[in-house]
């Protein structure tokens, strides 16, 4: 099979997977709940007690995926490294980057998030591999992309208000969400069981429940597809 807009090979390169957890800070394995609080708010000394909590959780996780990753795709010493920096940790194997990072809720101090990022994938048919999909199966709930040039949030809202509902060639079965000020916009594209948020600068497509790589980038090349068969040259042009 060729090459084209749809196939893994053609954009996998520009991408990112992208999945989210978190807990509450009282339960992470440092907390001494005899000496230490809860923090109220979110700054460098917050972020820096943080980064102390949670050395453990991010050491086990990423001895985890070390060992996980050398096994399941027969990595050698010298094709896989891991550099733990807490409160963030990065592993990088021969073909692709895989990055951890704590970070307190802004909305609620008390709780924290890890981010996990697999990026930089060097062998975009690794996406294909089942040793590979099995290692992350279940882990991302995003794909985030670049766009290639960046787009007005407002002009990514007309484009798709101005597509004909009545011709099925040029709406593609395309809606957009957004608040009053335009600064970022949701879109929805029929046939395609994921939310797109549009920032101007990235699209990061949101999926309901995590997936392995190979589900969200066979997912993000029904948007692709999606993007590409409309007749608004904004959104054609996005991806």
């Amino acid at each position: 099979m060729g090459k084209s807009a749809e196939q893994p090979q053609a954009f996998i390169r520009g991408v990112s997977l992208v999945g989210r957890s978190g807990g509450l800070v009282k339960n992470l394995a440092g907390f001494k709940k005899a000496h230490h609080t809860v923090p109220d708010a979110v700054n460098a000394a917050t972020s820096a007690f943080l980064a102390k909590l949670c050395t453990d959780e991010l050491a086990a996780e990423g001895e985890k995926f070390f060992q996980a990753a050398k096994a399941a795709l027969g990595y050698k010493r010298a094709q896989l490294t891991l550099e733990v920096a807490s409160p963030s940790a990065v592993l990088v194997a021969k073909d692709f980057t895989l990055e951890w990072s704590y970070a307190l809720e802004p909305a609620d101090p008390a709780s924290y998030t890890v981010t996990r990022t697999l990026h930089s994938l060097r062998n975009a048919e690794l996406v294909e591999v089942a040793e590979f999909d099995a290692l992350f199966a279940g882990q991302f709930s995003s794909v985030v992309f670049a766009l290639k040039k960046g787009v007005r949030v407002e002009a990514v809202i007309d484009a798709v208000e101005g597509l004909d509902s009545k011709d099925e060639a040029a709406g593609v079965g395309l809606s957009v969400e957004y608040p009053s000020d335009c600064r970022h916009c949701t879109l929805h594209a029929e046939g395609v069981d994921a939310a797109v948020a549009c920032d101007g600068a990235t699209l990061e497509m949101q999926f309901a429940r995590g997936g392995s790589p190979r589900e969200l980038v066979a997912g993000f090349a029904e948007l692709r597809r999606a993007f590409a068969l409309t007749k608004a040259r904004v959104l054609a042009g996005m991806l």
